[in-house]
C-alpha cells in the first residue's frame, strides 16, 4: 500500500493530482474544522500538508504516529510544534520564497489605497448620486514617502525593491541581519533602530515571525512613537500588533490608516476591538494567496513532500 498524505486545507488541484498519482491522498480542505475526522485520517499518514489554520500539535500530532513529513503551504511555522516534530524526526518543510511576490505586491497595493484615503469607499456614495470629490481630494502620493520595513528577510527585501521602483525611500530594522550583510549592500534600504524607523516612516510594514520577542511588538507605546497620520500594514503574523492598541490609535487619529491581514485569533471573532475602527482595511490572511502563488506554493510543497517520502 502506498504512503498516505493528508491535506487538511486547500491546495492547488494539479499539485494534489500529482501527489495522487503516487500516494494515497486524503484531500479535504474542510478537514481542519473536523478534529475527530482529522485525527482518524492521520492515524496512517506519513505526510501531512497544511496551511496556517491547521494546528500541528497536541492530540492531532499525537494521532499521527507514523508521520515523517509536514509540508506547510506558506512560510510561518507558529501553527506547528516544531520542537515536537524534531524530537520525533519529522521533517517540517515551509514554502520559503514561493509567495514572496504576492506579499510584496499586497504591501504596495494597500499602501497606495490607504495613502489615497481609501478612495474605493466612494463607490457607494457615487452610486447613490453623490459626488464626494472634495472629501477624497486629500489623498497622498506613494512616491516620495518613506517606507519602514520591520523585518528585512526575503519578503522585506523584495518589498523594498518594488517600493524603490515606485519612488519610495526605504528604511529597515532587523536585528537578525548583520551590518555587513549583502542585504544592506544592495542599497535599497538603510538600517535603522526600531524606534528610529517608527518615527521616520510614513508607511510601516511588518515582516517578522510571531515569537516571544515579537508578540505585541507594536503595543500602545510603540504605536504612539509612529509619525502622526502614518499607515501600518501587517501581513506578517497576528499577535505582533496589539489589536486593542491599534484600534485606539486609529480612533484617536494617531495613525492615519491600517491594513491588517493577520490576527491574534483567526478567523477574526465578532466583537473584536478592531470592529468599527476607522480607516481600517481588513483582509482574511490572503496577502500571500493569489492564483499564481497558490500554484507556486502547492507545486513546491508537493515536490518536497514527495521527495521526503521517496
Amino acid at each position: 500500500m502506498s504512503d498516505r498524505i493528508v491535506i487538511s486545507e486547500f491546495m492547488d488541484t494539479p499539485a494534489v493530482e500529482k501527489l495522487r498519482a503516487r500516494f494515497d491522498v486524503d484531500y479535504r480542505p474542510s478537514l481542519v474544522d473536523d478534529a475527530a475526522a482529522l485525527r482518524a485520517s492521520l492515524a496512517e499518514a506519513r505526510g501531512w500538508i497544511v496551511r496556517n489554520r491547521t494546528q500541528v500539535r497536541g492530540d492531532a500530532l499525537a494521532a499521527a504516529g507514523r508521520l515523517r513529513v509536514v509540508g506547510r503551504l506558506g512560510v510561518g511555522l507558529d501553527n506547528i510544534d516544531v520542537p515536537a516534530c524534531d524530537a520525533r524526526g519529522i521533517a517540517v518543510i515551509p514554502a520559503t520564497g514561493a509567495n514572496a511576490e504576492s506579499v510584496a505586491e499586497y504591501v504596495i497595493a494597500t499602501a497606495m489605497i490607504l495613502l489615497r484615503g481609501a478612495a474605493y469607499l466612494s463607490t457607494p456614495a457615487m452610486a447613490a448620486g453623490r459626488w464626494p470629490r472634495q472629501m477624497l481630494s486629500k489623498g497622498r502620493d506613494l512616491s516620495g514617502k518613506t517606507l519602514g520595513l520591520v523585518g528585512f528577510g526575503g519578503i522585506g527585501q523584495l518589498t523594498a525593491r518594488k517600493a524603490v521602483a515606485m519612488g519610495m525611500r526605504v528604511v529597515a530594522h532587523d536585528p537578525m541581519v548583520g551590518p555587513d550583510s549583502p542585504a544592506w549592500r544592495e542599497g535599497t534600504a538603510r538600517p535603522r533602530t526600531l524606534d528610529g524607523l517608527l518615527a521616520e516612516s510614513d508607511v510601516v510594514s511588518l515582516h517578522v515571525p510571531l515569537t516571544a520577542q515579537t508578540r505585541d511588538l507594536l503595543n500602545a507605546e510603540r504605536l504612539g512613537r509612529m509619525k502622526r497620520g502614518a499607515i501600518l500594514i501587517n501581513s506578517a503574523r497576528g499577535g505582533v500588533v496589539n489589536e486593542a492598541a491599534l484600534a485606539a490609535a486609529l480612533q484617536e487619529g494617531q495613525l492615519g490608516a491600517a491594513a491588517i491581514d493577520v490576527f491574534d485569533v483567526e478567523p477574526l471573532a465578532a466583537g473584536s476591538p478592531l470592529a468599527g475602527a476607522p480607516n481600517l482595511l481588513l483582509t482574511p490572511h490572503i496577502a500571500g494567496v493569489t492564483v499564481e502563488s497558490n500554484e507556486r506554493v502547492s507545486a513546491f510543497i508537493a515536490e518536497r513532500v514527495a521527495a521526503a517520502l521517496a
